[in-house]
């Protein structure tokens, strides 16, 4: 086991300090699902993919943006990153929508962060304008896919 990164050799946090690493292009890409009941799968669909709230998938397209490039306000000790690139898909799936971020960066420190907090976002503002339909609406397996840059 290696140890963790962001606590010193007193125990407490710290940033991690990047600025001897290698400015490399790195990438990253997350997922999560959110699942419906079949029958909040068809009103979706017969509704347009929207609710009284707006559209569904665009808005969380657009939240999961933002939050990618705002990860360190939200995530401790995050480096702040500017993000070269930042993209949310939905795919609709028969019981509920898959969604994939992708986000690259040319700098010291790799992406995971902001591709897992843009899945979890775009998730949670699925299931926040969808809750009224169902309370069995749930978010599942955000996980990191790929990682590419930097040493590992």
């Amino acid at each position: 086991m290696t140890e963790l990164t962001h606590v010193d050799a007193q125990g407490r946090p710290t940033m991690v300090d990047v600025s001897g690493k290698a400015v490399t292009l790195r990438s990253a890409v997350a997922e999560s699902r959110v699942r419906f009941p079949a029958a909040v799968a068809r009103t979706l669909r017969d509704a347009g993919f929207a609710t009284r709230k707006g559209p569904v998938f665009h808005t969380a397209i657009v939240a999961g943006v933002m939050a990618a490039k705002r990860t360190h306000e939200l995530i401790p000790l995050c480096h702040p990153l500017a993000l070269s690139h930042a993209d949310v898909v939905t795919t609709i799936e028969p019981r509920g929508v898959l969604i994939e971020t992708t986000v690259a960066t040319t700098g010291p420190t790799g992406v995971e962060m902001e591709a897992l907090t843009a899945a979890s976002v775009a998730a949670l503002t699925i299931y926040d304008m969808t809750k009224a339909l169902d309370k069995s609406i749930t978010i599942e397996k955000i996980q990191l896919v790929e990682k590419t840059g930097g040493k590992s």
